[in-house]
């Protein structure tokens, strides 16, 4: 591993050493969103960043940080790294062990290295100069997206088809007409059954720079694509797709395309 590498994995089981202690337990929690709406937030969440953001300012006190929970911090250093401490507090709450800490490291403005751990489960995934693994166990396997050719014979996945609007709706559910198996509620451990050769398709919208950072070095080092529902870099729109095989993109984005921002 390079230094950052192994430094964000590092980070990773720091913010383990919290998170875990909380999971399936009893903890604070509050609704971020407005009435009528749902966004939560944990004791797990906030007390998981502080910890990974307390490592980085004693390790790289020049980096700059931005974070879901607590905002950013110089975020136009040449080094930023970007954290998500707990992505699908959903099933956090819920006891399930689907969701994921998502660190990366943002380098001259695009992600050059990305962790999705799953503690309950003893895994992170790494992605950034020196490939893709899992590491599980102590042990490091080496990570590889699968070939898949058609959109039909693709297993596909996102979030909830709820966070989709209108035209995106529409989009997605042409997509999931013709794939042949969709599967929801895995957040962002969907990106990495893509980097592990287990699913071939991911889309979603609405997401935030904290949300999709660090899946892209980990999808792109396991020989998958990440980009916009344009099939361009991710941006701000939110809107980004995954994939083990190109050719599943192209034929996903005729549908895509029409909803893209």
């Amino acid at each position: 591993m390079t230094e950052f590498e192994s430094f964000a994995v590092e980070l990773a089981r720091e913010a383990a050493g919290v998170t875990l202690p909380f999971f399936r337990g009893d903890y604070a929690q509050e609704n971020k969103a407005g009435p009528g709406a749902f966004d939560p937030v944990t004791q797990a969440d906030k007390e998981a960043e502080a910890a990974i953001r307390r490592l980085i300012a004693a390790r790289y006190p020049d980096h700059g940080v931005i974070g879901e929970e607590y905002g950013e911090d110089r975020p136009d250093a040449e080094h930023v790294w970007v954290l998500d401490p707990i992505d699908g507090t959903r099933a956090f709450i819920a006891g399930l062990p689907l969701w994921t800490t998502l660190i990366a490291l943002r380098t001259a403005g695009t992600p050059s290295v990305g962790v999705i751990a799953q503690p309950y489960l003893d895994e992170i995934f790494l992605g950034g100069p020196s490939g893709a693994i899992l590491i599980r166990d102590g042990a490091s396997t080496p990570l590889a997206v699968r070939s898949c050719e058609k959109l039909t014979d693709a297993l596909i996945a996102t979030t909830d088809p709820d966070i989709f609007t209108g035209s995106e709706l529409g989009a997605w559910t042409q997509v999931r007409a013709a794939a042949r198996l969709a599967r929801y509620g895995c957040d962002a451990y969907a990106y990495a059954m893509v980097a592990a050769g287990r699913i071939d398709l991911v889309a979603e919208s609405g997401l935030n720079v904290w949300d999709w950072s660090a899946l892209q070095p980990v999808v792109e080092a396991a020989g998958g694509q990440v980009t916009d529902w344009r099939g361009g870099p991710p941006n701000g729109n939110g809107q980004i797709i995954a994939v083990g095989d190109a050719r599943v993109r192209e034929q996903a984005l005729v549908a895509f395309k029409r909803a893209a921002l």
